[in-house]
């Protein structure tokens, strides 16, 4: 009798909850490769990206690149819930916000658009197998296709 009435509470319960609480496992999960620290080599600059883990339906990174002892580029960086879906959303050089709908998500790939912007229009982080990472912009600069990969390691935090 009491293994029946803790069944029929839980599935009162789960009807109960809104929709959003029900979700598991949760789409982040699937992201949490992706954080961390990441490092690479782009001609005579280095790229760095920092990731917090998910929590809280979000994540928080950011990125710069440093070249000469100078830092010509920097973004924030988030991944949060929009209702249903993920947006990563980009902040270069702290300018107004650009929001890019996740698309594609595998163990491997979050691949993220909007194909509303200029460059980039794709945004794709891609696990190798050897655990290095690279992610790619996809899209028109100048009205011709434009595609930069950056290819990184992950890296100690400091």
């Amino acid at each position: 009798m009491i293994g029946r009435l803790v069944m029929v509470t839980a599935a009162i319960c789960t009807v109960l909850l809104p929709v959003g609480a029900r979700q598991t496992p949760t789409t982040f999960d699937k992201l949490a490769w992706i954080a961390g620290c990441w490092q690479g080599k782009m001609g005579s600059g280095v790229t760095q990206e920092q990731w917090m883990k998910p929590e809280g339906d979000s994540m928080l990174g950011m990125s710069r690149t440093v070249v000469n002892g100078k830092t010509p580029f920097f973004e924030f960086l988030q991944i949060k819930r929009d209702g249903e879906d993920l947006v990563y959303i980009a902040r270069p050089q702290g300018k107004e916000p650009t929001p890019f709908k996740l698309v594609k998500l595998n163990e491997s790939a979050a691949v993220f658009e909007n194909l509303q912007h200029d460059f980039p229009r794709r945004f794709t982080y891609q696990r190798q197998i050897d655990g290095s990472l690279i992610a790619t912009l996809e899209g028109e600069a100048s009205g011709k296709a434009k595609r930069v990969d950056f290819p990184m390691q992950r890296v100690k935090c400091d």
